[in-house]
């Protein structure tokens, strides 16, 4: 998760949340600050029926539309259905939904502007993935839940409250009512609002559970910076209290030269003694924050860090093998990976193939290398996509393809969306069923520009 399209570099650019962003983590929502219900967004009906934030647990969970709507759609639709048909009829111009969202966002509540990037060109999708990702699980409340709880921890980095999402909500309403004609009437505005009420409960009380186990964010300063290539250096930082995280996840960083944009990088080690933090960073093109840690950051400096998040951990439970694709700064938590695996003290095999484009991208081959003369269980393979005389060879799934059998290991792949997904369809295709291949989300990953 450390190239440009990876967590742990530019990772997926994060502004003031789920509204605010995304082709660059995955949705994040609502950043906002209290305002008074004033001026609200229209209806179908002719006023929001956006219902107040949400308050506590007993809100219900389900999608279900109240009782006594009239529709526009067939009569036993669900709302599922109606959210899906929403979604694919905003779809062509999803751009210019989320625009007008932020318009009426900002235009009747001003004062949240502030929460916002000076600069929003890069947060313009963020909107229409988020919810048509809601809206793709909303009869899957196992994984809706599981989604939502983790934006709602994540939120709090953006100083967001309970009392924020009713401005969200009408804006949200106000931006379908107009771009989604077709499908929208009583009914249909009935089923968001449910649905919105519930994502906003799920969100909170995650958010409102996290409060009291760690702070919305911790303040690291930067006690070394090494430059590996002219764009790739390792950062190091020592958060103000302890920070406690598994190899292989990754967090949120927000520099001081771009207050309230973050950037997601991975961890580039496991947890040490000392509490020190360390991370791969790759400067891409026009990368607001990836620029900054690379070129501007120096010891002394103060940074932002916001909770670990990801499940690419290992499982100790087993003895299985470990297969590991690290493509360009995806190495960094692989690296984690390894030393988690040799601090656990079990002879289980890991086979690290490390991929880049050319011979300078391998740039922290060195460090595995000497880890493989250290732990004799560790197999580490170079695979560089140019093949001798420039030819374009396979790259790390055709590498993979060529060894083995790997039907009995854990899979592990980080690095850009790409490489992502031909790895999986390779490592599919020797045999390792999908429940044993890791990876953090590839909405989390995409769109790493910034």
């Amino acid at each position: 998760m450390g190239t440009p399209t990876t967590p742990s570099s530019d990772g997926a650019g994060e502004g003031g949340g789920w509204f605010a962003r995304r082709p660059a983590q995955a949705p994040d929502a609502f950043s906002a600050p209290q305002v008074p219900p004033a001026s609200r967004a229209p209806s179908a009906s002719g006023a929001s029926r956006m219902p107040p934030a949400p308050h506590d647990s007993r809100t219900a969970r389900g999608l279900r539309t109240p009782a006594g709507q009239a529709g526009t759609g067939p009569s036993d639709e669900s709302d599922a259905a109606l959210l899906r048909r929403t979604m694919a009829e905003i779809e062509p111009v999803a751009d210019q939904v989320t625009s007008y969202f932020y318009a009426l966002l900002f235009l009747h509540h001003p004062d949240l502007r502030e929460l916002f990037p000076a600069a929003m060109d890069t947060q313009r999708d963020r909107l229409f993935r988020a919810l048509l990702t809601a809206a793709a699980h909303a009869d899957d409340p196992a994984t809706l839940t599981t989604y939502l709880a983790h934006l709602g921890r994540g939120h709090r980095k953006y100083g967001t409250r309970p009392e924020h999402y009713p401005a969200v909500g009408e804006a949200l309403i106000g931006a379908l009512t107009r771009y989604a004609s077709a499908v929208w009437g009583p009914r249909t505005e009935a089923a968001w609002v449910a649905a919105y009420t519930t994502i906003s409960q799920i969100m909170i009380d995650a958010a409102t559970e996290d409060e009291l186990r760690s702070p919305a964010w911790w303040q690291a300063e930067v006690v070394a910076h090494e430059m590996r290539t002219p764009d790739i250096a390792v950062v190091t930082v020592r958060p103000d209290q302890p920070y406690p995280f598994l190899a292989g996840q990754y967090t949120a960083l927000e520099t001081p030269w771009w207050p309230r944009v973050w950037r997601h990088y991975s961890f580039a080690s496991a947890p040490r003694s000392d509490g020190l933090l360390s991370f791969h960073v790759k400067a891409v093109p026009a990368g607001w924050v990836s620029g900054a840690l690379v070129h501007r950051a120096r010891p002394g400096d103060v940074i932002r860090l916001g909770p670990p998040a990801g499940s690419m951990t290992v499982d100790h439970s087993t003895d299985n093998g470990l297969l590991c694709l690290g493509g360009g700064t995806g190495i960094a938590p692989i690296k984690a990976l390894v030393e988690d695996v040799a601090r656990h003290g079990r002879r289980r095999t890991v086979d690290v193939f490390y991929g880049a484009r050319e011979n300078h991208g391998l740039y922290d081959i060195e460090t595995m290398l000497r880890l493989r003369q250290t732990h004799p269980w560790l197999s580490v393979r170079p695979v560089l996509d140019d093949g001798p005389g420039g030819l374009p060879s396979g790259g790390l799934p055709d590498a993979v393809r060529e060894h083995g059998p790997w039907h009995t290991h854990d899979a592990y792949l980080s690095g850009p969306p790409g490489m992502i997904r031909r790895g999986v369809e390779a490592l599919v295709g020797v045999g390792i069923p999908t429940h044993r291949i890791r990876h953090d989300s590839l909405e989390e990953l995409a769109g790493a520009t910034t």
